[in-house]
């Protein structure tokens, strides 16, 4: 074990108590004295257990002696080092010390011996029956099962229903098992590959998947676990974790925040490492997104991939970043099972009190390379050299417990190697999850057409959501801005005026809530709007307090929840993916303060919001609310980068769409409610044209029936040319063919660009049976927005109606779009005349 000093199981029971004799003469040094080691004993702790990561010696702990120092150093030098002495909080300092000083409590070491020997043997029938396989072994940090078990038996005292964990692809098949409480056999299945035509071109590997299970305390009590899917990008899945634990205490109300109880693993170097983690944690205590505190355990074996940790983070420990907030950390030697056992048990307990997250730093080693199939000895020859002598940690804690295992491990091995027999007698493929049952209500897969619903409302009905949405409470002091706003949102409630964004946005949240579906709105100034369009939030010019009408609109409705986010795309959007997997009724929504920082969060957007469904069967009905337009803001304001989207576009996993006016939004955002048919909604949403007399629509139009994808063209009759066109480039060819007097061009939009609705394209076009051409226009560059995608298949379509199809566009470019105003005009201009030229001029 290297340079081991005293074990958890060596220390007395409780720590002598001052006035006891000691050869420090007055309380108050014995006090300064164990203060010190408080705040800096960790450094100096046993934590690595093959001995490399060595003590950090400091210079205020030298020449500390007597009985004082000698305690303390048992305490805070020993297999724990504990930080806290940082939280600024002294009520948590105290807490912690006094738990940290007083008696360990009781092991049950024979329940942890065989939890180890299960731990172990797991992974070597695995090894032997599947060599040269990747299964990403947890051997060398074995206890992280004790650990969870520890954890899991407190907040299960504390009134744990459900834990919500979330791991990277270390160790995962092994919690699957001993913490999801999985058959092992189901889970062993995926390694022999069963069913391949069920899974072509879908599904993931075995490593990634998720499992939902019961576990069982020591008290007997049932926890239901669900541990989430997660990519190779090791950390995207904390933010995903965390959304999914406040959905799930959202749906339990009063005192949920012990209810549902957030775990997550992360390796060392992608605790370090990772940004999405560190945006994640920035979210713990936020009140749109705090869940009542996380335990985080880092299963931390010294190593990332082939990088030692001098390569992978600037501090001393991989833990550190999370010493920016009021976060405790408790480093543990991972051989020292009874002290991992307790700081299980002291970082619950800690989370039930102070409703905070907490680090669990559990330090071992990799018993293998990165994966199976690596040899370590070619980057790491010294240390894989004292690995491959080291024993298994259970056949240490048998010997230091004086139990002989051996029939325990004849037991358990042949337990694996039956269950391993039934996995090579599977058919199909396991199914090691399931949804809740809330999700019975709803669809994923392919669209079928009973799926429609209608969107459309009374007048009478608007009228009436209207009235609620502009009350305001009395008392309350409005902005005279908004006041006046307020009156305009009322002539347009009442068919006064017509009806812009904003205030068709406010009619469809509205109306989906007194229908009874939750709304969840967040984002970038999302309670203003970043174009001034929404004030979603009224705020009292005199005290700041502030009002939400679409809170109040009716006794017992659902929960509006509209909040401005912090300054992150990743974590946030994450975060929202995770809640709208858990409440499938609600209307869950994150806005891009521009649609062009949403690649800010594209690992969320290409693992989980594009692919969740296919690879793991997962649904999601998130919608992603991206301003987008070409208008003279420069490169990072003008695209919400289409293209990238409609690449993901497949096997209808999302919806895209660019709705071309208010009432179009309106319906747009009810029908992703009403329907059935849980997807991600992708909306490209304007700027320029939020308030535009072009794009606003009469209340009338709020009665049609249903979102139209395509929308003809009323206004030409018997055109010679028609052009496509999606978003703000219409209003622009529109009032273009009005300057020019234009009777021959129609102009469709195309508001729906995946999935791509033929039939309706084809009505469009056959209502001008003299057209010639068709002409698809856009103003992003031709290798960006919807050019690749549209030109082919609408090609297709117009070239086997014996019509000819071209394109307007801006030439490929690497950047977006200008940074010149000026620029952008010019254009913009000659983007338009281009459009009503014909092919042969």
């Amino acid at each position: 074990m290297g340079n081991r000093t005293t074990l958890e199981a060596d220390r007395p029971a409780k720590a002598p108590k001052a006035g006891k004799k000691s050869s420090v003469s007055s309380a108050a040094e014995r006090e300064r004295i164990v203060d010190t080691f408080r705040r800096w004993g960790y450094n100096e702790a046993n934590l690595d257990p093959l001995g490399f990561f060595g003590p950090f010696p400091q210079p205020d702990l030298q020449g500390l002696i007597g009985e004082a120092a000698e305690e303390a150093r048992r305490i805070y030098c020993g297999t724990i080092g504990a930080e806290f002495m940082h939280l600024p909080q002294p009520e948590r300092r105290q807490w912690i010390a006094e738990r940290l000083e007083g008696p360990a409590g009781e092991v049950d070491r024979k329940k942890v011996l065989e939890r180890l020997i299960r731990a172990d043997l797991f992974e070597q029938v695995l090894q032997s029956r599947y060599l040269g396989t990747k299964r990403f072994s947890l051997e060398g940090v074995t206890a992280l099962i004790p650990l969870l078990d520890s954890i899991l038996d407190t907040v299960g005292e504390h009134g744990a229903v459900e834990s919500v964990m979330a791991m990277s692809h270390r160790g995962r098949l092994n919690v699957m098992v001993h913490a999801a409480c999985k058959p092992p056999h189901e889970v062993v299945a995926g390694f022999e590959d069963v069913d391949p035509r069920s899974v072509l071109g879908a599904g993931d590997v075995k490593y990634h998947v998720g499992a939902t299970g019961t576990y069982v305390t020591s008290a007997g009590k049932e926890i239901g676990i669900h541990l989430v899917s997660n990519p190779s990008h090791l950390e995207a899945v904390d933010p995903v974790a965390i959304g999914r634990v406040r959905a799930k205490q959202t749906r339990y109300g009063a005192d949920s925040a012990s209810k549902v109880v957030p775990i997550v693993m992360h390796g060392d170097a992608a605790f370090a490492g990772q940004g999405i983690w560190a945006e994640t944690l920035n979210l713990a205590d936020l009140p749109a997104y705090t869940v009542g505190g996380t335990v985080h355990i880092i299963v931390n074996n010294l190593i990332g991939f082939t990088t030692r940790p001098q390569q992978e983070h600037s501090s001393r420990f991989a833990s550190d970043i999370a010493k920016r907030q009021s976060v405790p950390v408790f480093h543990v030697n991972g051989e020292d099972p009874d002290a991992v056992v307790r700081v299980g048990k002291l970082a619950a307990e800690y989370r039930a009190q102070f409703g905070s997250d907490v680090v669990v730093d559990l330090i071992g080693y990799r018993r293998h390379g990165h994966s199976e199939v690596d040899d370590p000895t070619i980057t790491q020859p010294r240390l894989y050299d004292r690995i491959k002598n080291h024993p298994p940690l259970w056949r240490i804690y048998s010997e230091r417990i004086g139990v002989q295992p051996m029939q325990i491990v004849e037991n358990v091995r042949k337990e694996y190697e039956e269950e391993q027999t039934k996995a090579r007698a599977t058919k199909k493929i396991p199914q090691l999850r399931q949804l809740p049952e809330y999700w019975s209500a709803y669809h994923r897969g392919r669209f079928k057409p009973d799926y429609e619903a209608d969107t459309g409302l009374s007048p009478e009905k608007l009228a009436e959501i209207t009235d609620a949405l502009v009350r305001v409470p009395e008392g309350f002091h409005v902005h005279p801005k908004i006041a006046k706003l307020l009156e305009q949102r009322a002539e347009m409630g009442h068919g006064k005026r017509a009806v812009d964004y904003g205030f068709a946005e406010a009619l469809a949240f509205g109306s989906v809530l007194l229908e009874g579906n939750p709304v969840r709105l967040t984002g970038q100034d999302t309670e203003r709007g970043t174009f001034n369009q929404r004030h979603a939030m009224l705020v009292d010019t005199e005290t700041e307090e502030e009002y939400c009408s679409l809170a109040h609109l009716a006794p017992n409705q659902p929960f509006c929840e509209i909040h401005n986010s912090s300054l992150s795309e990743a974590g946030c959007v994450g975060f929202e993916y995770g809640f709208s997997r858990d409440y499938p009724e609600a209307l869950v929504l994150w806005e891009a303060q521009f649609g062009d920082f949403a690649n800010g969060a594209q690992v969320i957007i290409d693992q989980f919001i594009s692919a969740g469904e296919d690879k793991w069967d997962l649904p999601s009905g998130l919608v992603m609310l991206l301003p987008h337009g070409y208008e003279g803001q420069g490169p990072e304001h003008s695209s919400a980068r289409i293209e990238r989207f409609m690449q993901l576009a497949g096997e209808e996993n999302m919806q895209i769409c660019q709705p071309s006016t208010a009432a179009q939004y309106f319906h747009l955002l009810r029908r992703q409610v009403r329907r059935p048919w849980r997807k991600p909604l992708i909306v490209f949403t304007p700027k320029s044209m939020l308030r535009h007399p072009d794009a606003s629509s009469s209340i009338e139009e709020f009665s049609h029936p249903r979102f139209l994808p395509v929308v003809p063209d009323r206004e030409v009759q018997d055109a010679k040319r028609i052009l496509i066109a999606s978003g703000k480039v219409g209003h622009e060819l529109r009032a273009e063919r009005r300057r020019r007097k234009d009777t021959s061009t129609a102009i469709i939009f195309l508001d729906q660009l995946y999935p791509l609705l033929r039939p309706e394209i084809a009505a469009a076009i056959d209502e001008h049976p003299n057209a010639r051409e068709v002409v698809w226009v856009q103003e992003e560059p031709k290798n960006m927005g919807a050019h690749f995608f549209v030109m082919p298949r609408i090609g297709q379509l117009v070239q086997s109606k014996g019509l000819k199809m071209r394109s307007i566009k801006r030439s490929p470019s690497a950047s977006p779009a200008t940074g010149s105003a000026k620029a952008h005009e010019l254009e913009q201009k000659t983007l338009l005349s281009l459009a009503f030229t014909t092919a042969s001029e």
